[in-house]
């Protein structure tokens, strides 16, 4: 006997999201989201590229380093795109649309010399936290304090990453 599939209600159905939190506030701050997870992948894409392709006296150190950078990065994109949804909105989830949303430029196509991965990855994490930091006007303003403590976590991680590989600079 075949097993019936429960039908998803159609959109028109579905109850609408009362949070407290203005509907086209709550867009506004998706596309800031968006714009943080398109810049996260891209940079996690990046490191993962750099981790592969690094090479010179420091492979062993900046491999490892960056194994553990790209890790981190993973982890991040998905309570990111997790939020988007918790606001009612669609994650993007292309390279199509991330390449559109992201300012963190994509990593060049022969890889560079050890020091200029670090040099475009300390770009890359200043980046990001510009962009996580361009969300908090909207977000203290409609009281998004789960979105507050994400961008909050993230803006820490990129500011303490960016200090970490910009001071392996120093004389280089």
């Amino acid at each position: 006997m075949a097993q019936s599939v429960a039908k998803s209600p159609a959109k028109s159905e579905l109850p609408a999201i009362n949070i407290g939190i203005a509907e086209e506030d709550r867009a506004a701050i998706a596309i800031g989201l968006s714009k943080l997870l398109a810049d996260t992948y891209t940079l996690y894409l990046t490191t993962h590229n750099f981790h592969w392709n690094v090479t010179g006296p420091m492979f062993n150190s900046l491999h490892t380093m960056f194994m553990i950078q790209y890790t981190e990065l993973w982890g991040a994109v998905d309570p990111v795109a997790e939020r988007i949804r918790s606001l009612g909105h669609s994650a993007p989830g292309s390279y199509a649309q991330f390449s559109t949303l992201s300012t963190v430029p994509d990593a060049p196509a022969n890889p560079p010399k050890a020091m200029e991965m670090v040099r475009i990855l300390v770009e890359g994490h200043e980046a990001v936290a510009r962009t996580a930091r361009a969300i908090f006007p909207l977000v203290d303003k409609t009281g998004d304090e789960p979105t507050a403590d994400l961008v909050t976590q993230r803006l820490t991680v990129h500011e303490k990453t960016a200090w970490m590989l910009r001071v392996m600079l120093e004389d280089a």
